[in-house]
Order: C-alpha cells, then structure tokens, then sequence
C-alpha cells in the first residue's frame, strides 16, 4: 500500500495497524467542523434578531402589505347659468378590470371582455397569457359601470374591479378652448383643467392592508394605516353658460360667412374685472381631445398668445396724452396724410381730401389717423413736432406701469407676457415707439388689452381680471373674495369721460345706423393689424388680423360690459370691418341675454 504524502512512517503504520484510532480522528475533525458551522449559524442569527432585526420586520411587512392608493376626487368646474352655477366638467365612475393570468380562465374572462367591454380593453389577452411569471395584469379601462356588473355576473375567478373617475363634458365642446382637459393619466391639460389642475385634482390618500402572496387584500383590521383622500375643490367659473353659447354660435356663423378661420370673443365688466364670456373658435371636444389636427386647438388665444392689436392702442395713446394735460379732443395739428420719424414714412390708412390739413384730435381718432396718435406722443413730450425721451418713457409708464400691458393680467388662467419695448434702449427708439401708438412693435394679450380698455371707459380704474368666481360647497356657491386683486386709479374721471365721448363718436352712428339699439351708449376702436414675415411687417398685406373693441351700456351711464373681438387666417386678409360686424351681433346679443335696460 503506498504511503500518504507528508505522513511519517510511524503514524502511517500506527493507522495501518490501528483502524479504530484512524475512525477516531475522523470524527473529531467532523465534531469541530460541526461546532464551526453552529457557531457561524448561532452569529448569523444574532445578527438577523438583535442587530438586524428591524429591518428584517420592514421586509416581512414588505411582503404580506398592500399599500394602496385612495384617489382623490377631482373636483368639478361650474359656469353660471344667470344666477345658478351648472356643472360643465364632471365625473364619471369607470373601473379598472384587473386579473390573474395564473389563476383567471382565459377563454372565460376573453369572451366577457369581447362581450362586454370591446372598446374599453387595454392589452392583448393572448399576450398577457404568454407572458410566464405574471400574476397581476389591468386588462381593460375606463369601464361603465353597466359593464362592469355583466362581468362580475360570469362569477370569473382572480377578477377584480378597481373604481375610477372619468371625465366628462356634458356640453360637448361649448368653451373647450377656455375648459381644455383631462389626459389619461388624469393630468388637467390647459385651460382651466391645466392652471388649476392642482385645486382640482385634490390629494390621494394612502391604504395598508395585509396581503396575500398575490398582493390581494386579505383583510382591513384597526391596525391597518389610512389617510383619507382630500378631493380637489368644485370651482366656479363667472363665465355665463347662455351668453357664452350664443357668443359661439354668433363666432361660428361670422367664420363660415369671411375668410377668417379662427376668432377669439372676450366680454368682461369694466366695473368689476369679471369675465362673462371667453371664447375661441373652432372648438374641439374636450372628452375627445386627440382628435384634433393639432396642438394649437388647446390655446387659449384671449390669454396665451400676445399680438398685435393694432389701432385698438390708439385709445390708450390718446387716454395718456389727455390723462397728463397735453392735449384735449379740441387740441388741432397739422395732417399732411403722412409723417417721418427716423426717416421712415408713416402714412394714414385713410387717404381723402377732406381730412387733409389742421383737424382737431377727436378728428383723428374717429377716423384712425396714425399721424393723430404719433401727435399725441409728440404731445406727451412736450413738443408739438419732434418725438422726446420724455414722451417715449411717459408712454411706456402709461403703457407699461398703469395699464399694465406686457405684464400677466392675474387671471386665473395660463397666461403669456407678451412685451413692451424699452423706451431708451436699441436703434430707431423714436419709429419704434410711434408704431407703438397705433398697436404695432409691440405684443400683448386680448386679456391685457380688454383690462385696459376697462380702465380707459369705467372712470379710470384698472382692475384684476378674474374668471373663478368661487366654489361650490354642499350644493352652494361660496363666492371668491378676489382680496389679491389690484384696484388702482391710472386715469382721471374727466379723462376717462372724454375718451368714452371719443369713442362713441369714433363708432360713427351714421355707419353703424339701424345696427345699434337706440337708447345705449356704445363706443368702440378697431384694428386691422399688419403680420410679421421672416423679421418685417409684410408690406403686401396678404395676412391682416382684425380687431374690434368696444363698451356697451345705458346712454348716460358708465358701460356695463366691455367686448373685444380678434379674427384671423393664415395667409388670409381679415379686416376690422369683418370684426366690427362681429361685434355688433355679439353686442346685440348680449343686451337681450343680459337684460340691460336702455336709458329711461
């Protein structure tokens, strides 16, 4: 027998001739292998009870909890229907179906799927079966209630039923620019959806709950964790649901009758910044939102888009050289039919002989001569023939500062800026700032522009606009106290009371004879506004934007409602004609619908 490496002679032959002291030795080496092997297990579980023991809890809890979500209800939106608010945005209780593919029979819960609840399944039922390991699958979505109990009624094994809120728009597509919407996820997406998603959507609560190895709830005990879902708030919008329907359907008609094809209408009480109409056509339907051609269906163009309103600024021009003293409607210059400023002709739209010559300030508003309110800057200089620094600043602190325009208005909605050049800064300030009197070189929005119109007609003050008029609550409207809104006096009554005599003389009676009811006060300016191609005005006027802004009330009193109107097209002419006819319709419309009495 050979030897063992490393072993002597002796102890070789002592094994040999001695087995029981060989067997010996084998298991005492065993015993301590044994007592090691204990030894690492005794540590290990010192560890997992004593060291490590709160973490291991945390993962046996881990394993037998179902922490689930308690949605919060998304809070409703409300417009007013004269006195009483309706609902125009509200839920729907749909349900998740939810499976086991290891345990649910798959031709059972495929044919009630099918049968049931065709348009609402959300996977590949064949795929789902495929799919090895998986215990847990949402099959279909946004299921009627109707639905749902014919396929609980098949009585499948491992099917559950998760509640949901669907939204829906029960008018269909009236203000969808205004509303906008909710996405899948359940996200509010622009207009009031989207800027108040926040104080709609509420906040989720939370559910523990012991589980089974399928993650399904076992049982709900007192120890069980749950923090209760705070539903969003039901929000009510100032908007009037009648006048806002007949605005449209007015909007809608005047499209299909020009070439515009688009139009946003804004109606708002100078007296108090409330928005009574906010409209922007064509619509869209908002629980159908993905059919649309495009993204720009959502904007909101009476608060999202600044532009330029053109000889609608006129009116603030002429309300700021009036405001300082400069001038008054009586106050004459000299009108040749053109100006220059930085050695750029300025000329009149209006071209005839009988406008040519000394005519006094209200003459050039009514008729919107461009060298009238290039005069009035002139005027707010302090000079009668050169454009100042101090006539440039004067008219940004009157453009900018007090009527606020460039800045966001505080409207509850999402808004854009827009801009307001410096007074003093960049090349051809002087141009610059003349175009600014008669509404170009410059961007604001319908929003800015009405609030500023208002402050020029109600008696001088700016207002916040504002379009959340409160929130309903067990079934009552608790109304907003709008405590954050701005109130400033910007203009002198006498100020304020000249202009709306401009105005309503601007609107030419004898034009607009047998248009306007008798008995009101009705003022107005527009604006046909000039579009920027590649960097400059297109000089060939193949796109024109009109605009139309005016007041309306008892003659003698101040205006109940403000109304401003834009319409255009791309690569289409539109007028301010074509919106002044928008206008009167509108204004019609809205004396009937809001009972506004005529001066006795």
């Amino acid at each position: 027998m050979p030897r063992l490496r490393g072993m002597s002679r002796t102890n070789y032959q002592h094994l040999v001739t001695n087995p029981a002291a060989s067997t010996s030795h084998r298991i005492k080496i065993l015993k301590n292998v044994v007592l090691i092997a204990l030894g690492i297990i005794l540590l290990r579980l010192f560890f997992i009870q004593i060291i490590e023991h709160n973490a291991w809890v945390a993962k046996a809890d881990e394993a037998h909890t179902l922490l689930e979500t308690i949605t919060a209800k998304r809070g409703e939106i409300y417009m007013m229907d004269e006195d009483e608010p309706v609902a125009v945005a509200l839920n729907q209780t749909t349900y998740q179906i939810i499976i086991d593919p290891a345990v649910t029979e798959k031709e059972g819960i495929k044919h009630a799927l099918e049968t049931y609840a065709k348009d609402y399944i959300a996977v590949n039922i064949d795929d789902i079966y495929n799919t090895e390991g998986l215990r847990y699958s949402i099959v279909a979505k946004n299921v009627p209630r109707e639905a749902a109990d014919k396929i609980a009624a098949e009585n499948l094994g491992a099917v559950w039923f998760k509640k949901n809120n669907q939204r829906v728009y029960p008018e269909g597509d009236l203000a969808s620019g205004l509303l906008g919407f909710v996405n899948a996820d359940g996200l509010g997406q622009y207009g009031v959806e989207g800027s108040l998603n926040d104080a709609l959507s509420g906040k989720d609560g939370l559910l523990k709950a012991t589980a089974d190895v399928n993650k399904v709830a076992l049982s709900i005990g007192k120890d069980n964790v749950k923090i209760p879902a705070e539903d969003g708030k039901n929000v009510v919008l100032s908007v009037d649901r009648g006048l806002q329907k007949g605005v449209e359907e007015i909007a809608v008609d005047a499209i299909n009758n020009t070439a515009a094809t688009n139009a946003s209408v804004l109606i708002m009480d100078p007296n108090t910044g409330e928005v009574l109409t906010m409209a922007n056509l064509p619509n869209y339907n908002p629980s159908d939102y993905g059919n649309v051609k495009d993204a720009s269906a959502y904007i909101n163009y009476t608060t999202e888009v600044p532009y330029e309103p053109a000889s609608i600024c006129k009116s603030f021009a002429f309300s700021a050289a009036l405001n300082e003293g400069a001038m008054t409607a009586d106050t004459t210059y000299f009108n040749e039919g053109y100006t220059t400023v930085d050695g750029w002709k300025i000329q009149n739209a209006e071209q005839r002989a009988s406008i040519y010559g000394t005519i006094n300030m209200k003459t050039a508003l009514y008729w919107s001569l461009n060298t009238g309110s290039i005069q009035a800057l002139r005027l707010l200089g302090g000079s009668a023939s050169e454009i100042t620094q101090q006539g440039r600043e004067k008219l940004y602190d009157y453009y900018y500062n007090k009527f606020r325009l460039g800045q966001i208005s505080g409207i509850e909605l999402i808004e854009a800026e827009g801009f307001i050049p410096d007074p003093n800064e960049g090349w051809g300030r002087d141009s610059v700032y003349a175009n600014m009197t008669f509404g170009q070189n410059l961007g604001i929005t319908m929003i800015q522009t009405a609030t500023a119109f208002s402050a020029v007609v109600n008696g001088g003050y700016y207002r916040t606009p504002f379009i959340v008029k409160g929130t309903m609550e067990n079934g009552e409207l608790v109304e907003k106290s709008h405590t954050e809104a701005i109130e400033d006096k910007i203009l002198s009554d006498e100020t304020s009371a000249a202009m709306r005599d401009m105005l309503i003389y601007n609107r030419n009676y004898k034009v607009r004879g047998g248009i306007d009811k008798p008995g009101y006060a009705i003022g107005g300016k527009s604006g046909t506004a000039q579009v920027v191609r590649n960097g400059a005005y297109d000089d060939t006027f193949a796109e024109l934007i009109g605009s139309y802004i005016g007041f309306v009330g008892p003659e003698g009193e101040l205006p109940k409602y403000v109304i401003m109107v834009k319409m255009w097209g791309e690569g289409q002419s539109i007028e301010s004609g074509d919106a002044m006819n928008l206008f009167d319709k509108i204004s019609n419309y809205a004396i009937n619908y809001l009972k506004i009495p005529p001066k006795a």
